[in-house]
């Protein structure tokens, strides 16, 4: 893990920081709305702001809503899966609300993020029951023609086009003509930031493991820690 910090640190302007948030940066909570980077966090974000290309946060939150929790200038905060920045997906935005409106789920564990819709069953008695309830709200999301796909005790629901993290990720590597970058992500569609650092001299993909967390993670991932703590702890070796 160190030589490979040390590669990208031996070359900071031509190298990009792509980091999710929740479970990255800020510990997984209870309740979505209570999520925070810890301050020590977002001291160590000024640092790498000053020193790297590019600092961003790719999330499935809304952009504002990420940018406020993140709470630094400088960082580059792209929201909702990479969708924000697709053009398409805007068209989209009042068909997820219509349909998260109308779905048999609590209002209370249902969230809207921006071009997604997320559908929470963390906490929940019965998860197997819960789950089959999902199941039927992911039927009907696809017979209406949106994406649907599960995550960390999440179901969450999207537009039907072909942005994601990793075409977020890949477009503004190519726009800043980077050459060096790092990707950390903890669930499922981090895989597709990982992928995005395909073809770059040093790409280092950081795992952010848990119990929930997908066992493709680990498995494409060239350094595997076990906390936000940890992550931390790995940043400030940058």
């Amino acid at each position: 893990m160190d030589d490979l910090l040390q590669q990208l640190a031996a070359a900071p302007g031509e190298t990009g920081l792509f980091l999710d948030f929740d479970g990255v940066l800020a510990p997984i909570v209870a309740r979505p709305e209570d999520a925070a980077a810890p301050p020590e966090t977002r001291a160590e974000l000024r640092r790498l702001v000053a020193r790297y290309a590019l600092v961003a946060v790719v999330s499935g939150r809304a952009g504002d809503d990420v940018r406020e929790r993140v709470g630094v200038d400088g960082v580059v905060c792209v929201g909702s899966h990479g969708l924000e920045a697709e053009p398409q997906a805007e068209r989209w935005r009042r068909t997820l609300a219509t349909f998260a409106a109308a779905a048999p789920w609590p209002p209370s564990q249902i969230e809207m993020k921006g071009l997604a819709v997320a559908f929470h069953f963390r906490g929940r008695d019965d998860e197997a029951e819960a789950i089959r309830e999902l199941d039927r709200i992911a039927e009907t999301a696809r017979e209406e023609g949106l994406i649907a796909r599960y995550g960390r005790k999440v179901l969450e629901v999207l537009p039907p086009v072909g942005s994601n993290k990793g075409t977020a990720v890949r477009r503004m590597i190519e726009e800043r003509g980077l050459r060096r970058a790092l990707a950390a992500g903890d669930d499922t569609t981090d895989l597709d930031a990982f992928a995005a650092l395909d073809g770059l001299d040093v790409a280092v993909r950081v795992a952010v493991g848990s119990a929930e967390s997908p066992p493709a993670l680990p498995e494409s991932a060239d350094v595997v820690v076990d906390s936000t703590d940890e992550f931390l702890s790995l940043l400030r070796k940058l």
